[in-house]
């Protein structure tokens, strides 16, 4: 049996120039100091993606410098599900969105919105 290891300092999260851009503007909307990502149990898959904008930085999230003023924090218990993950931001047609490529995912519901790993 093989044994996988993991430390929170080989993570790595990006992000495309759409999703910073998108991202800055919702920073500065929201007088924030960056966005939050975690993941949490939810929906017909198994897991769903949480964001918000956070004016309080919490110590124990690990920081992603997107750009100088884009930052993304990741809360630990979520960092394992978003290893190597890209940020996007997409239009089609009317509608816009966030969308996170995430090279972890094994299933996705029909939706969209909740995923296996």
């Amino acid at each position: 049996m093989a044994v996988n290891t993991f430390s929170p300092s080989d993570v790595k999260v990006t992000m495309t120039s759409a999703a910073i851009e998108h991202v800055r503007q919702q920073i500065e909307v929201n007088q924030a100091k960056g966005m939050h990502l975690g993941v949490k149990e939810s929906g017909c898959t198994g897991y769903m993606y949480q964001i918000e904008f956070v004016k309080e930085i919490d110590l124990e999230h690990q920081e992603f410098v997107m750009a100088d003023d884009v930052i993304v924090y990741v809360d630990k218990p979520s960092l394992l599900q978003v290893q190597g993950t890209e940020i996007d931001y997409v239009t089609d047609g009317l509608n816009s969105s966030i969308r996170f490529n995430n090279p972890n995912i094994k299933a996705q519901c029909g939706c969209g919105e909740s995923f296996s790993i």
